[in-house]
């Protein structure tokens, strides 16, 4: 019988108190690095299990962040469920929660407590707005977080708000964790402590707002909503060819000007124009820039328009709909097995990762009884 190559977690054992995305997220990255992850569902199971049932029957959101783990069904208010988490946690590496600020602790598994119950545990709690703070008490969803930290302010085009299309609050914060976790396994390798961690959707939202924070504290205006164009930089956003496709197209430098200008454009006069040659003076005639390349765009089909940009060296991508992902000839895709039939995801971004098997997505309280005989007695 061949063995499963090594992963670089194997041995690491997660307990995951989680729900939703964020978390999940954090713990389904460990999950694929080879940790054994314990998934603490209550009753009725993670509610993202509901969210709908188009991954074959599935949730999407919950097939997508919850492969190869076990699931546990436990009521951590019950003495006995608390005490069966405890000794769990004898032996664990990391522990995950995302429930509401001082739920965990209320229930007797509060990080602070647990650490100086298990100097070697690595704690991560993450929540809205953190555990201090004007906010710390307010509930927090994605859409709620991108509203409060500005990011709808500048998404999109000018007229009616919209979010981005996904939950990109939840992921920053989901891969956030588990970027700190690993980065505490380094370190307890090391020292042989756990360490606290505590992300928040908020600051981690807020960090990726630093650009048009930084450019609105210290000039006193940050970006508009421009749509597909970008607030600093032209020609840089979405053209129309003659087919009606849309390519978005980059034009990082004035090097790359030049190329557009004489290899795609036709209109080598404009690389030394004064009123072209630089980004701030084409800045300064955006629509008259934008305007040129649309005309060009328009007299040209989509296949016409990319062997020129592509022999030109310009960066550009189509605007897709889900149809054309999925039929993406450059999608890398990977299973997984549930309860009701097969589910082709996208592929783990590091394409060098391989999984040795098809994992599985955990029936709600599928390794409950084993889980349960396996901790009936503490670790020694």
């Amino acid at each position: 019988m061949t063995q499963s190559p090594a992963r670089p977690l194997d041995g690491i054992l997660v307990v995951a108190l989680e729900q939703a995305v964020a978390a999940p997220l954090a713990s389904c990255r460990l999950a694929d690095a080879g940790a054994r992850v314990i998934k603490l569902e209550r009753d009725g199971g993670d509610f993202a299990r509901g969210y709908d049932t188009a991954a074959n029957g599935q949730s999407a959101y919950f097939a997508w962040l919850n492969r190869g783990k076990e699931s546990l069904v436990v009521d951590i208010k019950k003495p006995a469920d608390r005490d069966l988490v405890l000794r769990i946690l004898t032996g664990a590496d990391v522990f995950i929660q995302n429930l509401a600020v001082g739920a965990a602790a209320r229930s007797g598994l509060g990080s602070d407590d647990l650490r100086k119950r298990f100097p070697r545990l690595i704690t991560c709690d993450i929540s809205g707005y953190g555990e201090t703070g004007p906010y710390a008490d307010m509930k927090a969803y994605d859409l709620l977080v991108q509203a409060e930290v500005g990011l709808i302010s500048i998404n999109g085009a000018p007229g009616e708000y919209g979010r981005v299309g996904v939950s990109i609050c939840d992921y920053a914060t989901g891969l956030s964790a588990v970027l700190a976790i690993n980065e505490a396994l380094v370190e307890r390798s090391r020292t042989g402590c756990g360490t606290a961690i505590k992300v928040s959707l908020f600051d981690v939202l807020a960090e990726l707002m630093s650009v048009p924070l930084l450019q609105h504290d210290y000039t006193g205006a940050g970006p508009e909503r421009i749509g597909l164009a970008h607030p600093s930089i032209t020609p840089y956003g979405g053209f129309v060819t003659k087919d009606g496709a849309t390519l978005v197209i980059s034009v990082q430098n004035d090097r790359e000007w030049a190329a557009l200008a004489t290899e795609v454009l036709d209109r080598p006069e404009l690389v030394d124009d004064p009123l072209y040659a630089t980004n701030p003076a084409r800045m300064q005639r955006r629509a008259e820039v934008d305007g040129l390349v649309q005309a060009f765009f328009s007299r040209h089909d989509r296949a016409a328009m990319e062997t020129k940009l592509r022999a030109a060296r310009i960066a550009y991508g189509a605007v897709n709909d889900l149809a054309d992902l999925s039929g993406h000839p450059h999608l890398r895709r990977q299973r997984v097995l549930s309860e009701t039939g097969e589910i082709d995801l996208p592929a783990h971004p590091n394409a060098a990762a391989a999984w040795s098997t098809e994992p599985s997505l955990p029936r709600i309280g599928e390794h409950s009884a084993r889980i349960r005989r396996e901790f009936a007695t503490s670790i020694k």
